[in-house]
């Protein structure tokens, strides 16, 4: 998973690794159109013809309880406010215009631009992850275990073709498609996850590893190696082999990620009590995929599952507890900076509940205050804090479209 690669929290005991359901309503009148098939060429909003003029530069988009909030990414301004009942969650759809909004009924696109939703759904009962790599943008499906792959680059001609792949079992899983079209995806069921299946172009199986008890989250590093992470270390999956990188503690789980393509080191959480109702780690982990090594770092402070990214240059960023954003040198696993950004603050028990969130785009940070019902931008190559913006609501996921030419 990008912060990012939709993540559900790992790690935060029992009762909340079960929590993999969208406890929500969608209320708004919408017409549900199939999960498109490859050939599928049928035309929603935001197609060529009939693009809207766009409302906002580089957009970014703010969930709040009971809606969206669009905002112009170099203002901070809302430029639209879209009332969506429910629990409701975004990521980027992979192009400078789109964004994937999970709702309780589906996948969803968001023409972030125009600052409108679309007719553009994938319909599916607890929409999961989303993934943005070589060119591909592939959503996964929990209730379901259906994974639908499409080139985000088709979006501005409405729905864009789509292929998919449906898991043996429906389970909170993730998938990833490389470049040479193979498909790394996650092994479950209701209970949980196991381990990794890796399938050719052909979908195929080429390898597999079960040996990855409470399977969550997924990165990229450079070169293209894939990490998914497992209650006691991670799976990698580099130049056709899988590799068990085993966590230091016995229980030792790594559960969500961020990877860079410009460092071989992905970035991941660590959390060491199985039973603990919300555990507030202060250590994060770094999987070095050249060497198969695994690196401990003490921050001195702790952090949520939505704490976690990565700089233009591949340095590891985490927003703490503390109010700051911490930098870490990934080969050195040394903390480089540490910039105040937001009061101190306290992870709510219920994963759901808004905190401080961290959203990096290009060189810009984006951190949310919601108790403050404000966003704060960092400039990365200068470590300052550059503006503050404030919002209509308390703020609880923040995302945004990609800009032209960035790397994901």
């Amino acid at each position: 998973m990008s912060p990012t690669p939709a993540h559900t929290p790992a790690g935060t005991g029992r009762t909340a690794r079960a929590l993999t359901t969208l406890s929500a309503t969608f209320a708004a009148a919408l017409i549900l159109t199939a999960c498109g098939e490859s050939g599928d060429d049928g035309k929603g909003a935001g197609s060529t013809e009939d693009k809207k003029p766009a409302k906002a530069t580089e957009p970014l988009v703010a969930t709040y309880d009971g809606g969206l909030h669009v905002l112009d990414g170099k203002s901070l301004k809302v430029v639209e406010d879209i009332p969506l009942k429910g629990f409701n969650r975004v990521n980027p759809a992979g192009d400078d215009r789109h964004v994937v909004v999970s709702t309780s009924k589906g996948f969803q696109l968001l023409d972030a631009g125009a600052a409108e939703l679309t007719d553009v759904e994938f319909p599916g009962a607890e929409p999961g992850h989303v993934v943005r790599h070589a060119g591909k943008t592939v959503l996964f499906t929990d209730g379901t275990g259906e994974i639908t792959i499409f080139d985000p680059e088709d979006l501005g001609d409405g729905k864009p073709e789509t292929t998919s792949h449906t898991s043996k079992s429906p389970h909170h899983g993730v998938a990833v498609e490389l470049a040479n079209g193979e498909l790394v995806t996650t092994l479950g069921d209701k209970d949980g996850g196991t381990g990794i299946t890796v399938l050719n172009k052909d979908r195929e199986e080429v390898t597999r590893s079960e040996d990855c008890p409470g399977v969550h989250g997924e990165a990229t590093a450079k070169g293209e190696a894939v990490v998914i992470g497992c209650q006691d270390g991670v799976l990698l999956y580099r130049d056709g082999k899988i590799k068990k990188i085993d966590s230091p503690d016995e229980y030792g789980r790594i559960g969500n990620q961020a990877g860079s393509d410009d460092s071989p080191v992905v970035l991941g959480d660590y959390k060491t009590d199985e039973d603990a109702e919300l555990e507030r780690p202060e250590r994060v982990a770094l999987i070095n995929t050249e060497t198969g090594k695994l690196k401990l770092v003490d921050l001195g402070t702790s952090y949520s599952f939505r704490s976690l990214a990565r700089g233009p240059h591949g340095e590891g960023l985490v927003l703490g507890t503390d109010g700051k954003l911490h930098t870490i040198d990934p080969d050195s696993g040394e903390v480089t900076k540490s910039l105040t950004v937001t009061d101190e603050w306290r992870e709510p028990l219920d994963w759901q509940q808004a905190r401080p969130t961290l959203f990096v785009r290009d060189h810009t940070a984006y951190v949310t205050e919601p108790e403050k019902k404000k966003l704060h931008t960092v400039d990365l190559e200068s470590g300052e804090k550059t503006r503050t913006a404030s919002l209509p609501s308390a703020p609880n996921e923040i995302s945004g479209v990609d800009l032209p030419g960035s790397a994901h």
